[in-house]
């Protein structure tokens, strides 16, 4: 599937917004440059070792987010949010619901602020990152069989204890937290040519391809999916926002549904160039691979580098960066990858 080009939700340039108007989300991801590396840490990159399925004059690099403190690239948009709330809106405490990686990320920034924080899980949230997250001192509770039960829950909480509640995606400075990592790679990678990155909610893939839009327009930004798992890429295929049968996936962090009237919608119809779904044999194949070059990756990272490596006869003399979105497998998927 591939998506226009218009550019309509991104202000021409990255352009800086005049005296008393909103900035843009390019603005917004540079101004998280100077915030969140108190807390959050620049990631490395390292280049893709040699498999056949690639040609060899394709220069493919995995961007390492799943090294990044918590385990996963979440950190850095929770991180802005919460060190930009007000002092008040801190004081209150936060609210946020997640598949896990979230939920670490908000978990940590609020111990680093030194402030409470109360996430909502689902049922489906493994107890090994449930510990973790309350490792970081954050309240848990449990809602629903789904993340979107979660979410709509935590949601509610928020408004009637006037805390703010910090989205995993749908919030301009989460999504531009998530956007940093763009500014990293056109800093250690010079010219990127195409970048393969796992949507979930959308909140990455609008950051990252919002700011290379922008900066980078040459680059092209492509959205991966797990076949078992793609709500937001039918939501975009349909051209609304609405609910869509998901199934068991080893991409757990990407697994859910989108929000009505998310702000990633207008933001990843504008930002992505193609769309690709991959199997869950192809993800567990693409775990496998890391795995074996000692490279401990998550589904949702599995999903970016399998369509990769499924694409990559597109790229020959080509610069192509993989995010590694994250590393904090569920016992169960740590079993299917023996």
């Amino acid at each position: 599937m591939t998506f226009p080009t218009d550019q309509r939700s991104i202000r021409a340039g990255g352009a800086r917004a005049p005296a008393g108007e909103t900035p843009d989300l390019v603005e917004l991801i540079e101004v998280a440059c100077n915030r969140i590396y108190g807390l959050a840490r620049h990631t490395p990159v390292a280049r893709l070792p040699r498999d056949p399925r690639v040609p060899t004059s394709v220069r493919a690099y995995a961007k390492l987010e799943h090294l990044q403190v918590t385990g996963s690239f979440k950190l850095r948009g929770a991180t802005n949010k919460i060190l930009g709330l007000s002092p008040p809106a801190a004081a209150a405490g936060v609210v946020t619901s997640s598949t896990g990686n979230h939920a670490l990320g908000v978990a940590a920034a609020a111990q680093y602020r030194g402030i409470g924080a109360e996430v909502f899980l689902s049922s489906q949230v493994p107890e090994a990152k449930r510990k973790k997250i309350a490792s970081y001192g954050a309240r848990l509770r449990t809602v629903g069989d789904n993340p979107l039960d979660a979410e709509i829950a935590a949601r509610a909480a928020a408004e009637e204890s006037g805390r703010t509640y910090v989205s995993p995606y749908n919030d301009r400075e989460v999504v531009a937290g998530q956007g940093t990592i763009a500014v990293e790679l056109m800093r250690q990678l010079g010219q990127v040519d195409a970048v393969f990155i796992a949507a979930g909610g959308g909140g990455l893939i609008s950051g990252v391809g919002t700011y290379l839009r922008a900066r980078s327009p040459e680059t092209e930004i492509v959205g991966c999916w797990p076949e078992n798992s793609r709500v937001l890429y039918e939501c975009l295929r349909a051209g609304r926002i609405m609910e869509f049968p998901e199934s068991y996936t080893l991409s757990e962090s990407t697994a859910g549904g989108v929000e009505p009237g998310s702000i990633t919608f207008e933001l990843a119809r504008a930002a992505m160039h193609r769309a690709i779904l991959v199997s869950e044999d192809e993800i567990l194949d693409a775990m496998k691979w890391a795995r074996q070059r000692d490279w401990v990756i998550e589904g949702s990272a599995g999903v970016a580098v399998a369509a990769f490596l499924r694409q990559a006869a597109r790229y020959a003399d080509k610069t192509v960066a993989v995010i590694f979105c994250g590393g904090n497998l569920s016992p169960e998927v740590q079993a299917r990858l023996q």
